[in-house]
């Protein structure tokens, strides 16, 4: 059963029965502390289950050292959120407000009896997850940014805390003041990423981050896997939910969000069980927690630049920075990556005006401006519904002279019944202009060229598959999708011309692209997967 959307304040009020507090107790110990004893630091990694016995636990502003709101645990309660299934960090400092007596079980132990029982499971991971989305919602954490709004890197950091659901404080660089300096110890404005009180990134990026925050594993820990699933899109995550529930060892691979290119999606409308829509990124974020509950590992943002497979059998990872990961099978699940305009100045106003993707972060960049979205697909069509919302008007730009064969009806008709959007027929982008950000495009039309001035363009004009990094191992068609199935002469739709190696989602060749088939694809790989994993480990596989 689902919690995600009970409230909090409910779940606290329902305790742990006295056989789950037993069986915790069977494998922690018992601590104590004085009052003002710090329980948890930032950056602190969750290595440690703490259940409250007595007294009170409070958490704690990171930069004024005082209670944050009213947050405290009491007895009956435990600490912690959901980073504790993939031993992340602290995003807030726990200390004990009086005497306080706890049970305090070693994590691997703990998530050992969670698997042992659900009912145990199911309330612990409740909770961890309505604490994550609420510090999310509320923006608690040590983590403070600044000058997203004219510093790229800071902006990458920002979509990549955003889409991972991590907690952050933005400020842009006119409204962080005097007093937000003074909190984060900077003498002036100056774009920043200040992981604590007394720590500064310098040259930030989404792997320092990750790094600082225990995201990014130490893989390195266990070089070999049953599977390895490359891509954390709503394929590969629905394969590691299955993974983990056939009891496969798996590492999921990621080099920007858990999401893919589905988590860019500020709505999807069509997916079966939300019929009022959900973002991308929500919808896959609830299945990385299913996942993780189940105990697959996730490595982010982490890149597979080189595969090979050994004499053995094995397959063996080249990841960024050299690191080497092994498997016993590969799960391609990579997607696509968006395909760029021929522009000039292209990747500088990238981050800085032009942007891939239409998610709460890039829409407050429209606010008193027009937006420009070019694309005639989907997602085109999802995300100027989106900024219409925040922009003072959004222009759609399509090559051809119609959208009905790319696409779907309903959101056609949603955009030319909308005021706030007009639809260019045959109309390109021609330039960019501006300097450190974008200021303004031309549209290239068979009438002539105009200039609009616009402060957010978003391109959205398709895709390329990801799979440089197969090296030759698979097969794949002139434009780098994967070939499987009866394309390569195997049995299933999902088997490549490498025994070992399967493909589902986006990135294989004759595939359906749409969120639910990806699911779907990833949801039924894994039985095949286990077939080869078990013929291999008998003895009985090539």
């Amino acid at each position: 059963m689902e919690n995600f959307g009970d409230e909090l304040e409910t779940m606290k009020r329902v305790p742990l029965s006295e056989d789950h507090v037993a069986a915790i107790r069977a494998i922690g110990n018992e601590c104590t502390y004085q009052s003002g004893d710090i329980v948890a630091e930032v950056g602190d990694p969750m290595d440690t289950f703490v259940y409250c016995v007595d007294g009170e636990i409070e958490v704690l502003d990171p930069y004024t050292r005082e209670r944050l709101l009213d947050a405290s645990v009491g007895p009956t309660q435990f600490v912690g959120e959901i980073g504790f299934l993939n031993r992340g960090s602290w995003f807030l400092p726990m200390r004990a407000a009086k005497p306080t007596k706890t049970i305090e079980a070693p994590r691997e132990d703990m998530l050992a009896l969670m698997s042992r029982v659900p009912e145990l499971s199911d309330h612990i991971i409740s909770v961890f997850a309505a604490r994550r989305r609420k510090q999310f919602e509320l923006k608690n954490s040590s983590i403070k940014l600044i000058g997203a709004d004219r510093d790229p890197a800071v902006q990458q950091v920002e979509r990549f805390l955003s889409r991972n659901r991590i907690p952050f404080q933005s400020y842009d660089m006119d409204g962080s003041d005097d007093e937000t300096l003074e909190v984060c110890n900077l003498t002036d404005h100056q774009p920043s990423v200040i992981m604590d009180r007394d720590e500064l990134i310098e040259d930030p990026t989404p792997r320092k981050v990750a790094q600082r925050m225990n995201l990014d594993l130490d893989i390195c820990s266990q070089r070999v896997f049953d599977v390895l699933i490359v891509g954390g899109g709503p394929a590969g995550v629905a394969g590691a939910v299955y993974c983990g529930a056939e009891g496969l060892e798996a590492l999921v691979v990621e080099d920007t969000a858990i999401g893919g290119q589905a988590g860019t999606s500020s709505r999807i409308e069509n997916y079966m069980g939300f019929p009022t829509g959900i973002s991308g990124t929500d919808l896959v974020y609830r299945g990385q927690i299913q996942a993780l509950k189940f105990g697959t590992r996730f490595a982010m943002p982490r890149r597979v630049e080189k595969l090979a497979k050994r004499e053995d059998g094995l397959f063996c990872a080249t990841l960024d920075d050299g690191d080497e990961v092994c498997a016993r099978a590969v799960l391609v699940s990579t997607g696509v990556q968006y395909r760029r305009l021929p522009l000039d100045r292209l990747e500088e106003l990238e981050g800085a005006g032009v942007f891939y993707a239409a998610t709460d972060m890039e829409a407050r960049f429209c606010r008193n401006t027009e937006a420009v979205v070019v694309g005639g697909g989907n997602s085109a069509g999802q995300a100027a519904m989106y900024l219409s919302r925040t922009a003072r008007h959004v222009h759609v730009l399509v090559r051809g002279d119609s959208l009905a064969a790319s696409m779907s009806s309903y959101l056609t008709e949603r955009l030319e019944a909308d005021s706030r959007i007009t639809i260019q027929y045959g109309t390109q982008i021609g330039a960019l202009h501006g300097e450190d950000h974008l200021e303004g495009v031309t549209f290239q039309t068979a009438d002539g060229d105009r200039r609009v001035d616009t402060r957010a363009l978003f391109i959205m004009i398709g895709a390329a598959p990801n799979t440089g990094w197969l090296t030759g191992l698979a097969e794949t068609d002139d434009r780098g999708f994967v070939k499987t199935g009866d394309t390569v002469g195997r049995p299933s739709p999902f088997e490549t011309s490498c025994d070992g190696i399967y493909a589902v989602g986006d990135v294989r060749h004759g595939s359906v692209k749409r969120v639910a088939s990806a699911v779907g694809e990833g949801s039924v790989v894994v039985s095949e997967i286990w077939g080869y994993i078990d013929r291999q480990k008998s003895g009985d596989g090539a």
